[in-house]
C-alpha cells in the first residue's frame, strides 16, 4: 500500500495548526472540517485555542484523549520539528507535512525526526488532493505539484 492510502485508510486523524482566529483563512481548518466530513475521527490542534467550533481543541500531542492513527501537520516548519518529536514520543506512527507551493510545514530536520524515529512521513502536498470527491482547486493543484515534481513519493 502506498503512503498516502495508507495514511488515508486511518479512522482517526490529528491535525496540528487549526485556528480558531482565523478559520476560513487556515488550511489545517480546511484539512479538519474536510476529513470531518469524509468521517474520520478528527482532533484539533493548537495550544492557543481551546475550541474550534464546538469541538475541544487540545494543546499538543499529548493531550490527545487518544493516541491518533496519523497526524496532518500544518505549522511553520520549526514549529513541525517539535510536533514530529512528540509523536515519535506517542507513538503515533504517520506524519504528513502539509506544503503545497511554499515552504509549508516540510523541512529536512523534521523529516529526518520522523524517519529516525520509524515513523512513515509524507512530506508534502495536502490530504485534501487524494480525497474522494477531490474538488476542483485541490484537483488543480495536484496536477501542478505533479508537474513540479513536488508531489508527495509513494
Amino acid at each position: 500500500m502506498n503512503s498516502i492510502a495508507d495514511f488515508l485508510n486511518c479512522e482517526r486523524i490529528a491535525i496540528s495548526g487549526v485556528s480558531a482566529r482565523n478559520p476560513e483563512q487556515s488550511a489545517a481548518n480546511a484539512i479538519y472540517n474536510r476529513l470531518r466530513t469524509a468521517g474520520y475521527r478528527v482532533y484539533p490542534i493548537n495550544p492557543n485555542t481551546e475550541k474550534i467550533g464546538e469541538q475541544v481543541c487540545y494543546p499538543d500531542v499529548f493531550a490527545l484523549p487518544e493516541r491518533p492513527d496519523g497526524i496532518v501537520i500544518v505549522n511553520r516548519p520549526d514549529v513541525a520539528e517539535r510536533i514530529v518529536q512528540q509523536c515519535v514520543q506517542a507513538e503515533i506512527e504517520r506524519v504528513w507535512l502539509h506544503r503545497s507551493f511554499g515552504t509549508g510545514s516540510v523541512s529536512s530536520r523534521a523529516v529526518d525526526i520522523a524517519k529516525q524515529g520509524g515513523l512513515r512521513v509524507i512530506a508534502g502536498g495536502c490530504p485534501m488532493m487524494f480525497i474522494q470527491p477531490v474538488d476542483t482547486g485541490h484537483r488543480c493543484m495536484r496536477w501542478i505539484l505533479e508537474k513540479m515534481k513536488r508531489i508527495p513519493v509513494n
